[in-house]
């Protein structure tokens, strides 16, 4: 009997994803608050209901209490999140409140197939960075005339974070990732990326003369040669895309993106030939056969992983992520596509894809320039940090071990990516307010 469940229960996981995805698209094209809020009212169903099949079919395998309790820890946030969370905030985007809420669930599915303990962690990084984050939409929304004065002290800030990691970080992977403060460890380029957009965004609001964006981008190029320096050449290319992008939002002069691509291309030759690890990702993406138990190990798993789930999946506990080298950060995808499906797993870019869609949307909706840049850089962040760890999972690019927002785990990674959508919905709530006070 329950064979029959887990069977039947992977096929649902694949069915209600499909409807959420659906639901993610059709919310768009809703002109009224009421249509709006109908369509998240049936995301939310379908999304609690992927999160209550991906624990019956952990705790089916594993008939173990501790999954049901678990379990219900995780289903007294996603309600507080869900319901309490837009009663505080009642102008809130409740489309990215429910798009943050399913990818967590799919993360905190995943981890705890592949290690309870870790999930757990996972679970209370979440609660913090949640509780943490929770006055972010009114700070932005109640700080307009504040947020634009504070450009240099946003750009002194990350270059500081960026300088103690480079001074005194912890290696892993060969590079300078991480430093630990009071005893916790700290990635302090997922906060850097952050400022850092403010900081471009208030160089930028008042003029976009050849000048400003000449000191703009030196200020910039300090904050990627930190990265470069420290070998956290994923992050660094994080800054170094999303800045090309927000340079030509912002001026719209093709010649300052064609200069960037020249730049970018020169200092990708230059990376590889002075760094040996970029090498051997390098080597290894291109044919990772060639040293498969060596260098190519990780990436060959990967794609052993995603082609062995095929459409539908092998069933949580049925497949071997185990064998994926770093399942639960840079190569969870792998996971959730061997064990969820190929189906499953598209449509979590799918709805990577409508969150940053909501973003643009946002952007588009600012009019002072200070905030649609930083709207538009934070849109473009998120979306090339998924690009880049989704794309190195699939060997469509080099893995750059980037982490995926909210399913990876990691607490930097969790708390920044809790800012990034708070401040995304404090423009938001900011633009709601201007719209009531118009009518």
């Amino acid at each position: 009997m329950n064979h029959l469940i887990v069977e039947l229960s992977k096929y649902l996981l694949i069915v209600m994803m499909i409807c959420y995805v659906f639901c993610n698209f059709y919310y768009f094209s809703k002109k009224t608050e009421r249509g709006r809020n109908y369509v998240v009212n049936l995301q939310i169903f379908f999304m609690l209901f992927i999160h209550f099949l991906g624990f019956l079919i952990l705790y089916l395998n594993t008939e173990d209490m501790l999954m049901l309790l678990f379990y219900a820890m995780q289903l007294a946030f996603f309600v507080a999140y869900l319901f309490i969370y837009p009663e505080i905030y009642r102008r809130v985007n409740r489309q990215l409140v429910v798009n943050s809420a399913l990818l967590m669930a799919v993360g905190l599915i995943m981890q705890t197939r592949l290690e309870g303990k870790l999930a757990f962690r996972q679970l209370v990084l979440i609660l913090v960075a949640a509780a943490a984050s929770l006055l972010i939409p009114l700070v932005i929304s109640h700080g307009e005339q504040v947020l634009y004065r504070c450009t240099w002290l946003y750009g002194i800030a990350g270059i500081l974070a960026l300088s103690l990691v480079f001074a005194g970080g912890d290696v892993e992977y060969g590079a300078k990732l991480s430093i630990k403060i009071g005893g916790i460890s700290l990635q302090l380029s997922e906060f850097a990326k952050i400022t850092y957009v403010f900081f471009v965004a208030g160089m930028l609001q008042k003029s976009r003369s050849f000048g400003r964006v000449f000191l703009t981008s030196a200020v910039a190029a300090v904050h990627v040669l930190l990265l470069v320096l420290s070998k956290d050449l994923g992050a660094a290319l994080i800054f170094y895309v999303a800045y090309v992008l927000i340079i030509y939002v912002a001026t719209e002069k093709l010649r300052y993106v064609a200069a960037g691509v020249g730049m970018g291309i020169a200092a990708s030759v230059a990376a590889y030939q002075l760094f040996g690890h970029v090498q051997v990702r390098v080597a290894a993406w291109i044919d990772p056969w060639a040293d498969v138990t060596g260098s190519g190990w990780q990436i060959a798993q990967s794609l052993f992983a995603v082609g062995s789930g095929k459409w539908l999946g092998s069933g949580l506990y049925q497949g071997m992520p185990y064998k994926i080298p770093v399942p639960s950060k840079d190569f969870i995808f792998s996971a959730v596509a061997e064990e969820m499906g190929a189906i499953f797993a598209i449509g979590m870019i799918l709805v990577c894809l409508g969150t940053l869609i909501s973003f643009l949307w946002i952007s588009t909706w600012m009019k002072q320039v200070f905030l649609k840049i930083v709207a538009f850089g934070l849109a473009a962040v998120y979306g090339v940090q998924v690009f880049l760890n989704i794309g190195g999972v699939l060997k469509l690019l080099p893995s750059t071990g980037i982490t995926l927002p909210f399913v990876s785990y990691g607490g930097s990674s969790v708390l920044s990516t809790f800012i990034l959508f708070g401040v995304m919905q404090g423009l938001y709530i900011m633009k709601q307010k201007e719209d009531e006070k118009v009518e």
